[in-house]
């Protein structure tokens, strides 16, 4: 009867750490990608981003992925960028809560629509 109370004392561990959630990894634009063109805005519309959730963003040759402040997404500014690449393939993990804006920092993109703002619920 003493193994009866450890089994019903390990099942109750268990249930408290409850189930994980299963993060996502979104590819940025769908098949569209990270290109001039594509709406972002309604592409984030009816999706739910969360922390551990990554971002994909593929696309061609003379674009940027720009982490930037919310400043400088509004405006469009290079050059403060928290983080940037050009390799053609980035993956951007989202580790924490709140609002994680993006531009393509070639001249004109961001301007043309290339920008990105992203928000973690959680």
């Amino acid at each position: 009867m003493a193994g009866f109370g450890i089994v019903w004392a390990i099942v109750g561990a268990v249930l408290c750490l409850g189930v994980p959630s299963m993060a996502t990894v979104y590819t940025v634009g769908d098949t569209a990608g990270w290109a001039m063109g594509t709406d972002y805005t309604t592409w984030t519309k009816g999706k739910t981003f969360a922390v551990g959730d990554s971002l994909a963003f593929n696309y061609g040759g003379g674009h940027t992925v720009d982490e930037v402040s919310q400043s400088d997404y509004s405006s469009c500014t290079t050059g403060n960028s928290i983080s940037s690449d050009s390799s053609g393939s980035t993956t951007i993990p989202l580790k924490t809560a709140g609002t994680h804006y993006f531009i393509c920092g070639s001249m004109g993109h961001c301007a043309g629509g290339m920008k990105l703002a992203v928000t973690d619920l959680e």
